[in-house]
């Protein structure tokens, strides 16, 4: 049977600790399993201002910064229209000069970049983990689960298109739609924190696209920046299972539930671990657990959906898939399968509907054009 694995993204869902935490055990690392990294990784550059970022702070917008002040007119040139026009792309992890270049990024690439270009400016930077549910994704076998961060900057509310707070004498800057960070708690972080997510993040990206060496390296230097983060040791023991190193996977994604024994993660990432290595009855019992914790977990009702399209009940599969758009609605895999157990049916305005929120929710450019082809093509199939 085909195993997954599951991935915790930032910004995302961590174990931030209060008080020091004593750094991970040696033997957890294994670099002589692993060839050198084909790129550098280095924290120094997750923040570093790029010539044309500060061009951008000197020049493009040095009007707004004195008419407005710093915080305020950094924040209006960012995110308005007319200006750097930024787009969302899940795609890849960026450091803030790739997001300033590209004009684009993940929720985290943007908080990095924001945070790099008020620093520049000398202005005080916070950094909060935002308590949301996670959202969820999939490249081929992998899993991801994504949480959520935010920046404070500023001394006053400005609605400017995103979600802006403002707590005591800080302006908070959120990439997530205003309806959706109403009310929500949050808990500051470090920014050892927010490096130690990125190189998580650029870990499980390579993991996905079976770059285990690099891989290893980004989740290594995760750790390293700070060892309380747990999904680090998670993408590692992952990394390890992918490499064929299963003792090393066992030991490591066992010392992550040590240190957070709730994490759902890490445990149904070692079930298959453990039964690999002949270890059945520790297997069957993180599995009765992780069922107790998570009796439904996510893509659970999708992959019965697809089992049912393969064979041809697309009743049943639409009841799945709408199931699994009913906990996540924003998730566009989920609306592109309803589409076609849909199309399956014979209902084609219910599909055209889903493929339209499929296209709408999309995260990365790539699936922007396949749905909107798909889209156009069933509403020229319709027309004549």
């Amino acid at each position: 049977m085909k195993q997954w694995a599951m991935l915790a993204l930032s910004a995302m869902a961590a174990a931030c600790a209060t008080a020091p935490v004593a750094p991970p055990p040696g033997d957890l690392f294994n670099d002589q399993l692993f060839a050198a990294p084909s790129e550098r990784i280095s924290a120094s550059d997750v923040f570093a201002v790029s010539d044309e970022m500060r061009r951008y702070l000197s020049v493009d917008v040095a009007d707004e910064l004195r008419s407005k002040g710093q915080r305020q007119g950094l924040v209006d040139a960012l995110y308005s229209k007319a200006k750097l026009q930024l787009e969302y792309d899940s795609g890849i992890t960026r450091n803030a000069a790739q997001a300033f270049a590209a004009r684009s990024g993940n929720c985290l690439s943007l908080v990095i970049m924001t945070s790099a270009l008020a620093k520049e400016l000398g202005l005080t930077v916070q950094y909060h983990r935002v308590f949301v549910d996670e959202t969820v994704s999939r490249t081929n076998d992998t899993y991801f689960f994504i949480g959520h961060v935010n920046l404070s900057l500023g001394a006053r509310y400005v609605d400017i298109g995103f979600s802006l707070r403002s707590p005591g004498d800080f302006l908070t800057v959120d990439f997530l739609p205003p309806q959706e960070t109403q009310n929500l708690r949050s808990k500051p972080i470090s920014e050892a924190t927010i490096i130690a997510m990125y190189m998580n993040n650029r870990a499980a990206e390579n993991l996905a696209r079976g770059q285990l060496d690099d891989a290893y390296w980004w989740a290594r230097a995760a750790i390293g920046q700070d060892s309380a983060f747990v999904s680090a040791y998670n993408t590692l023991g992952v990394i390890y299972r992918r490499h064929g190193n299963l003792v090393e996977a066992r030991k490591t994604l066992s010392y992550a539930l040590d240190r957070d024994p709730w994490n759902t993660h890490a445990m149904a990432n070692l079930v298959p671990v453990l039964e690999d290595l002949g270890r059945v009855s520790e297997s069957r019992m993180v599995a009765s657990r992780l069922e107790q914790l998570d009796p439904n977990p996510a893509f659970r009702y999708f992959d019965q959906g697809l089992k049912a399209m393969r064979e041809k009940e697309y009743k049943m599969a639409r009841d799945l898939f709408a199931k699994e758009v009913e906990r996540a609605p924003y998730y566009h895999e989920f609306h592109f399968w309803l589409a076609l157990a849909y199309v399956g049916l014979g209902e084609t305005e219910k599909a055209r509907k889903e493929l339209t929120l499929a296209l709408q929710y999309s995260t990365t450019r790539n699936e922007h054009d396949l749905y909107a082809a798909k889209l156009d093509r069933m509403k020229s199939t319709h027309l004549q």
